[in-house]
């Protein structure tokens, strides 16, 4: 029990002694990451470190309202993901959320049934046709979710702006210090 504890101890004191060990220069251990997304193109933008990587085409909500809008943030990140409404399991050609999903929230608590994932109907993509989910191409699916971390922010908006343009706000311009 004494050795148990001592070891504890010493996993505690080491761990802490590298929060606040100072260091030369400071390099990131996360990436800022920013998804936006507009309705009004149907198209997803994805930046890491304030530049734009890459851009996908989409589907999203048949109406505008099914697709919300707003700041949210990438809650989950599944795998083959079941559709549990039709009782499909992830993994079966039939599954309409493609092999990847990324559920989305509010907050990191919170919520909501909305995420990006793929589908099983690639000529749905750039039209107005989900219940209120962002489809993605599979192969484009599979592409952003390797680089997509949780907690990454995700902006759904409707807008004639570039998507550059409606990124700006949140994008933050890090400098390295030494």
């Amino acid at each position: 029990m004494k050795r148990r504890l001592m070891a504890v101890i010493v996993a505690l004191v080491m761990g802490l002694g590298l929060l606040v060990w100072p260091q030369g220069s400071y390099a990131a251990t996360t990436k800022d990451q920013l998804i936006v997304i507009n309705k009004q193109t149907n198209q997803l933008a994805f930046f890491e470190n304030g530049k734009l990587i890459k851009t996908y085409p989409v589907a999203t909500g048949r109406t505008p309202k099914l697709t919300p809008e707003g700041s949210f943030y990438v809650r989950e990140k599944i795998v083959n993901r079941p559709y549990y409404k039709l009782h499909i399991k992830g993994g079966d050609p039939r599954n309409p959320l493609g092999n990847r999903w990324m559920g989305l929230s509010a907050s990191e608590h919170g919520s909501y049934p909305y995420g990006i994932h793929g589908t099983n109907n690639e000529s749905s993509i750039g039209k107005h046709i989900s219940g209120g989910c962002i489809r993605m191409h599979n192969k484009d699916v599979q592409e952003l979710f390797a680089k997509i971390q949780t907690k990454a922010k995700v902006v759904i908006v409707t807008s004639k702006s570039t998507l550059t343009a409606i990124a700006k706000p949140y994008l933050k311009v890090t400098v390295a210090k030494k």
